[in-house]
């Protein structure tokens, strides 16, 4: 991802050349794989034009605010998992967070919610998809919508 020091993750622009290379080189080693930038530091940051979360023992993990481009889907399921009364904390999260959570999902205008099922091969949490935390905020975003979103897609296959 491109730091915050260079260019603020707040501008939306076109210049998504860093996203292009990181899924033609994740798309060459598994065709269905969606890459997650990292910062710097090796902290998650976001997908092409997706905010990732982790979910830890109930709560929802997403990365800073700094890092990423606060998009309307991520800022829909912040304000649905605190309408659902789930904790929700913004923070730094590298990919042992990534490997150890109980469920991920990225977010998206396009697709509102899709579960992550795995991280570079590692099996998230029990392999459940979606789990329970992204099965809850899932159904409340279908009903704010007023659209089955996951059904809609499935239907597509």
């Amino acid at each position: 991802r491109t730091p915050p020091e260079a260019m603020s993750p707040r501008a939306k622009m076109h210049n998504y050349i860093n996203l292009v290379l990181a899924t033609q080189e994740v798309e060459a080693q598994n065709p269905d794989a969606w890459p997650i930038l990292l910062d710097m530091s090796g902290n998650l940051c976001e997908g092409p034009g997706a905010n990732i979360f982790l979910v830890k023992d109930g709560a929802v993990l997403t990365p800073r605010e700094q890092y990423v481009l606060a998009g309307i889907s991520r800022e829909t399921a912040i304000d649905l998992a605190h309408e659902l009364d789930i904790s929700v904390k913004e923070a730094d999260l590298d990919l042992y967070d990534a490997y150890t959570a109980d469920e991920a999902f990225i977010t998206s205008t396009s697709f509102c919610i899709v579960p992550v099922s795995s991280f570079n091969g590692n099996v998230i949490g029990d392999a459940a998809i979606p789990g329970p935390v992204t099965q809850r905020l899932t159904q409340a975003y279908s009903g704010m919508v007023g659209v089955d979103i996951a059904g809609q897609y499935l239907a597509r296959l």
